[in-house]
């Protein structure tokens, strides 16, 4: 790494095409550094260093560009306008699996823009973590942390697993280790999925009616892409129809809940939850997410292991290596 805090390889390869890494989680630096003589004679790679949001310094790091890896940062239309109209990428590596999130992927199709994905990079890591905000749901570990530290002996009553109703909406990879995760907590599984194929020995329950899981369970946990038929799929009808008491977890997309709908129903006080996804990340200070005590927050983190930084950054750099020479590996559709 040089002074400037970016590492570059074949700088003097000035033959080769640029692929840039505009900003970067700090501990994906050693994992995506580790993969880069897979570009060797195939492209060049500038990675900076650091993390920002601000936009004029990502156009600035971008503006010799074929292909971009995005990491942790939108691509705004503005940013979209910038980067392929004014610009020269042809290619954007989206390191994650939700992409549409982060791209506009009609109208990246309409310019010829090849726009490539990761996935099941981190299934284990994202059921992980949705387990760990069951858990502190049930158990409220970090406020019983916050207690002892300012010399409170009180302690919070917990909630116990064994017995209860976890309810998953969506059965891809994720919500299948999350559901093995509960058979061997002794929970009751109930699954709502469009599609599932085969259950994989699990100890779960199908139900037709996505109505009647959020009806029926004690915690809710979700796990559907976005796609064009997820959009505002779960709507303020579902959340209605959650028991006082109950809990719903969502480190899917923020996007698959109709816009509004999660917030006025907590702002009701008898249900909780635990996000880690938002519909602008990061969370603005004045959203009222903030000021609500039945909602554990954490800012979209539910993939970020040792284990899943390693295959992303694989797969990312295969997928740009993949459009220099002429594959399709990862290809968004």
């Amino acid at each position: 790494m040089n002074e400037r805090n970016i590492i570059e390889t074949q700088p003097e390869r000035t033959d080769l095409p640029l692929i840039v890494i505009p900003v970067i989680v700090e501990s994906m630096i050693e994992p995506f550094a580790a993969n880069f003589p897979l570009l060797h004679d195939i492209a060049r790679i500038r990675m900076h260093c650091d993390f920002t949001l601000d936009t004029d310094t990502i156009l600035e790091r971008t503006k010799d560009a074929e292909a971009v890896i995005v990491i942790g940062f939108h691509i705004t239309d503005d940013i979209l306008d910038a980067m392929t109209v004014r610009g020269h990428v042809s290619c954007f590596a989206f390191g994650g699996t939700g992409v549409a999130s982060y791209i506009n992927l009609p109208v990246a199709r309409e310019r010829g823009i090849r726009v490539c994905n990761v996935v099941h990079y981190g299934d284990h890591a994202v059921a992980e973590h949705a387990f760990a905000l069951i858990m502190e749901l049930a158990r409220q570990v970090g406020r019983l942390d916050a207690q002892v530290r300012r010399g409170d002996w009180g302690g919070i009553d917990g909630i116990g697993l064994h017995g209860k109703k976890l309810g998953l909406v969506g059965f891809g990879g994720i919500g299948r280790t999350v559901a093995r995760i509960a058979n061997g907590f002794g929970m009751k599984t109930l699954v709502w999925n469009s599609h599932v194929h085969g259950i994989d020995g699990l100890d779960i329950t199908l139900i037709d009616d996505m109505d009647e899981v959020f009806a029926q369970s004690d915690i809710i946990s979700l796990h559907l892409p976005l796609l064009d038929g997820t959009a505002g799929i779960i709507t303020s009808r579902q959340l209605d129809r959650m028991r006082p008491g109950s809990m719903i977890v969502n480190t899917a997309r923020a996007e698959i809940i109709e816009p509004g709908a999660l917030t006025r129903r907590l702002q009701r006080g008898d249900v909780r939850a635990a996000i880690d996804v938002f519909d602008h990340e990061p969370l603005p200070m004045d959203d009222p997410l903030r000021s609500l005590d039945n909602v554990v927050l954490t800012p979209h983190v539910a993939w970020r292991d040792d284990e899943a930084c390693v295959n992303l950054t694989r797969q990312v750099i295969d997928a740009v290596a993949s459009y220099f020479t002429g594959g399709d590996y990862n290809v968004v559709p």
